[in-house]
């Protein structure tokens, strides 16, 4: 009877053991669960605090563009305002440089009129296309030097030819033009008289 009571003892203990047991595990489990959602909590709360760090980055970026795109529009503006106004006023240089040459020609048009003296009015001229040259050279302007030369096609365009049995066929005899070039890139071929050989009778 007594062991009965043992046994019965020891079972009721075994049992608010494996209680106390379940319940702490039980409470184990709860604040695990706890735990985790904490964390959870946390996570959330950092990739919120992320998203917004994000957002604040993307919209310091679309600022950034846009104020880019004023400036960049802004320099297209300018550079268009600059390549009107040198079209508009590039060759101002030259035509002061011409303008002198100008005057040269009416002094020897006055000159002319009133005088009989054909000579100094040739020597007047003369020395304006000098100046008028001289301008041209300042500018990059060269003329190409055709007589005597073999005919190039790149300089020269031939006008007439003529017969000639004291020089080589297609020697330029005469200019009927004069050829320029602009910093050795041709703007006018030379317009000229070539010579053939005679045909033979």
């Amino acid at each position: 009877m007594r062991e009965k009571k043992i046994m019965e003892e020891k079972e009721r203990n075994q049992q608010e053991v494996d209680a106390q047991g379940k319940e702490e595990t039980r409470e184990e489990h709860k604040h695990e669960e706890h735990k985790k959602k904490k964390k959870k909590e946390d996570s959330a709360e950092e990739l919120k605090k992320l998203l917004e760090e994000k957002e604040e980055e993307i919209k310091a970026l679309q600022e950034r563009i846009l104020y880019l795109q004023a400036d960049f529009e802004n320099f297209k503006k300018l550079k268009a305002k600059e390549k009107v106004e040198t079209l508009k006023y590039g060759n101002e240089a030259l035509i002061k440089e011409f303008i002198p040459v100008a005057d040269n020609l009416e002094m020897a048009l006055n000159h002319a009129s009133n005088t009989d003296d054909n000579k100094s009015i040739l020597e007047g001229v003369r020395l304006t296309l000098n100046e008028f040259l001289k301008v041209l050279e300042k500018a990059g302007v060269t003329r190409i030097d055709a007589v005597g030369k073999q005919f190039d096609p790149n300089l020269h365009e031939a006008f007439y030819q003529e017969e000639r049995d004291d020089m080589e066929p297609n020697t330029i005899i005469s200019e009927f033009q004069k050829g320029y070039l602009l910093n050795e890139r041709l703007i006018r071929p030379s317009r000229v008289i070539l010579s053939k050989k005679p045909e033979i009778q």
